[in-house]
Parts: structure tokens; C-alpha cells; sequence
């Protein structure tokens, strides 16, 4: 139940505080996952779960980025004025 819990909160991009109370508290929540994380445990949870899943065929590994969600700095958009390319 647990994992579930934190898969919803990371595929929701939800902050661990505002997770619903029906899915536990969000300190505890974060508190496993990072104890998981720092071990290792939530990547060998993840490669295990990604290898049962691709052996039966569940896993389209066709990657989709949608460019519109990527934020540029409003001064991104250009180079410094004045010069020219190739100068």
C-alpha cells in the first residue's frame, strides 16, 4: 500500500504535504521513500517491478515529450546583442 501511495504522489507531482490523508500522511510517505531511495531498495524496486512487466509484454518503451511543459528563463530567447556569428 505504501508504494502505491508513492507512486501516486510521483505521478501526480504533488507535494509530499499535499498528498490526501486517504493515501497516509505525507511525512511518512516521504520518510520511507527517502530511507528507500538512499539505500537503494526503491531503485531495485523499480528495475523488479520494470522486469515482470516488459517479460509480459505491459512496458511500450516509446518515450513521449511534450515540449510545451519545459520552461525557459524569459532571457533565454537570445545571445548577447552585438554580436555577430561567426565573429
Amino acid at each position: 500500500m505504501v508504494l502505491n501511495e508513492i507512486v501516486w504522489k510521483l505521478r501526480t507531482g504533488s507535494a509530499w504535504r499535499g498528498v490526501p490523508e486517504r493515501h497516509g500522511s505525507g511525512q511518512t510517505l516521504y520518510t520511507r521513500f527517502h530511507t528507500w531511495a538512499l539505500y537503494g531498495t526503491a531503485g531495485r524496486m523499480l528495475r523488479a517491478i520494470q522486469a515482470e512487466k516488459d517479460a509480459v509484454g505491459d512496458i511500450d518503451w516509446l518515450v513521449s515529450v511534450d515540449s510545451t511543459i519545459v520552461r525557459a528563463h524569459q532571457h533565454a530567447a537570445g545571445g548577447k546583442r552585438g554580436l555577430a556569428i561567426g565573429a
